[in-house]
């Protein structure tokens, strides 16, 4: 009696377990991706060059050039991200009390994003074509921010583009603290 029952189990148990080893399988697989993006975000390190300014100043010098204002014009400061088109943007945005409103971003795809391996081999050409263009127009295109006639050109706009997020993130955290305590900093991305 206890034979038959076992053969009447151990099929129903055999077919269970592949299911629950793919499962847990699929968990450790999730857990080791969680584990490499934070390995990442550790690893991304920023060139950004912080410093004491001016008691009522914060002051940026970026690739695309220099952006100061007093602190106590500072209105806002936000850091968000979005999906424009196949791009994904990074952007810090410094709202002042005049008419000038200052962004800082990074752009990336979502194919970087996502590690595809095909989509990055598509996309490290795309900036080899780019790298091309600026050497035959004697420009570092990478460093200028990206603008489409009319949608993206407003009166007031100032924007900088930062080629490594981690240096983005920098900068939000130098500006935010310079904005909180009210005392003058600088930052330098190179």
């Amino acid at each position: 009696m206890k034979k038959t029952a076992l053969l009447v189990l151990l099929p129903l148990m055999l077919a269970a377990t592949p299911s629950s080893l793919f499962a847990q399988a699929n968990d450790n697989q999730n857990q080791s991706q969680t584990d490499r993006e934070e390995d990442e975000d550790e690893e991304e390190e920023t060139t950004a060059e912080e410093g004491e300014g001016s008691k009522r100043f914060w002051q940026a010098t970026v690739p695309g050039g220099n952006y100061m204002v007093a602190i106590d014009r500072i209105s806002s400061v936000s850091m968000h991200e979005y999906v424009l088109d196949a791009l994904l943007v990074n952007e810090v945005v410094i709202d002042t009390n005049g008419r000038a409103l200052a962004r800082f971003y990074h752009i990336g795809t979502i194919a970087d994003a996502a590690a595809s391996s095909t989509g990055s081999r598509v996309v490290e050409r795309g900036r080899q074509l780019v790298d091309q263009a600026g050497q035959r127009a004697n420009t570092n295109i990478h460093n200028l921010p990206q603008k489409s006639y009319p949608t993206t050109t407003h009166a007031g706009m100032i924007e900088y583009r930062i080629l490594n997020l981690a240096d983005l993130k920098a900068l939000y955290k130098n500006v935010q603290s310079a904005w909180e305590s009210g005392r003058g900093k600088t930052i330098t991305v190179r």
